[in-house]
C-alpha cells in the first residue's frame, strides 16, 4: 500500500544544512495502523509530510498503491494537531468541507457526513458552531471531516496531543472503533508511548535526527485496546516499557 525506499530528507537554510532523516525503508499493508513515534525533532512530522506528497524527498521515493508520490493525493487525507475548523460554519458544513472544496455532490455526501457524526458520538450537534465544542469534540469534527471522501490513507500528525490525558484516551478508543469498522489504512504521529500502544498494529521507533529507523514492534494485543483496565493490563504494560528503552537507547 505504502512503500518508503532509501527515502532521506535534507533542509538547507542561512544557518546551514539540517538532515531530518535518512534511510528510510518502510512498507504500509492496506488497512494497517502504524504508529511513528520518537522524540521532539527526529523527523516524525517530516516524514508525514513526505508520504503525503506535501515535501519532495531529497534522495529515495514514497509510493502508494505502486504510484509514486509528487504531489497530494485524493485518495489520501491528513490531519493535524488543531481542528482548523471554520469558525463560522456549522458541524455538518465543516465536515462536508471538502464536498465543496473538490466540487463532489452534497447531496451524496450528506448521509455520508451523518454516519460519520453519529459513529464518533456527534449526532444531534450537526448545527453547532465550533465555539460551542468542547476540544476534544471539535478534533472528532475534524476527523469526521478527513473521512468524508472514504479515503484509502489517514495520516494523522499528533491530533489528539493538545488534548487533556482522559479526553485523549476517550479519542483513542474512538478511533480504534472507526479503524476496525473503515479498515482504513492509518500512519499516525505521535511522541507518546500509550498512544502508540493503545492504536497500532506496529510501531517504528525514529532515532534521534536524522531520523532513522530504529526498530519496529509489532503489537500483538487483541482490540480495542485501554489503559489501566481490561484483560490485557500485563501486555500493554510490556509493550509500552520496551518502547520507552528504545527510546532511551
Amino acid at each position: 500500500m505504502i512503500r518508503l525506499s532509501g527515502v532521506s530528507r535534507t533542509f538547507s537554510g542561512r544557518s546551514g544544512t539540517v538532515e531530518a532523516l535518512s534511510g528510510i525503508d518502510l512498507d504500509v499493508a492496506e488497512g494497517e495502523f502504524v504508529a511513528v513515534l520518537g522524540r521532539s525533532g527526529c523527523g516524525k512530522s517530516t516524514l508525514l509530510r513526505l508520504v503525503a506528497g506535501l515535501l519532495p524527498a531529497t534522495t529515495g521515493e514514497v509510493r502508494v498503491s505502486g504510484d509514486r508520490v509528487t504531489k497530494p493525493r485524493r485518495d489520501m487525507a491528513m490531519m493535524f494537531q488543531k481542528p482548523a475548523l471554520l469558525p463560522w460554519r456549522t458541524v455538518l458544513d465543516n465536515v462536508l468541507l471538502p464536498v465543496q472544496f473538490f466540487g463532489w455532490k452534497r447531496a451524496e455526501h450528506r448521509d455520508r457526513a451523518h454516519e460519520l457524526l453519529a459513529m464518533t458520538g456527534l449526532n444531534g450537534f450537526e448545527k453547532r458552531l465550533p465555539h460551542e465544542l468542547s476540544g476534544g469534540m471539535q478534533q472528532r469534527v475534524a476527523l469526521c471531516r478527513s473521512l468524508i471522501g472514504n479515503p484509502r490513507v489517514m495520516l494523522m500528525d499528533e491530533p489528539f496531543s493538545a488534548l487533556d490525558a482522559l479526553t485523549r484516551e476517550e479519542l483513542s478508543g474512538e478511533l480504534q472503533r472507526v479503524h476496525m469498522e473503515l479498515n482504513t489504512t492509518i500512519v499516525f504521529v505521535t511522541h507518546s508511548i500509550d498512544e502508540a500502544v493503545l492504536l497500532a498494529d506496529r510501531v517504528v521507533v525514529l532515532s534521534p535526527r536524522p531520523g532513522r529507523i530504529r526498530e519496529i514492534l509489532e503489537i500483538k494485543i487483541p482490540r480495542p485496546r485501554t489503559l489501566g483496565r481490561g484483560a490485557h493490563l500485563e501486555d500493554v504494560a510490556r509493550c509500552s516499557a520496551e518502547l520507552h528503552e528504545l527510546l532511551m537507547a
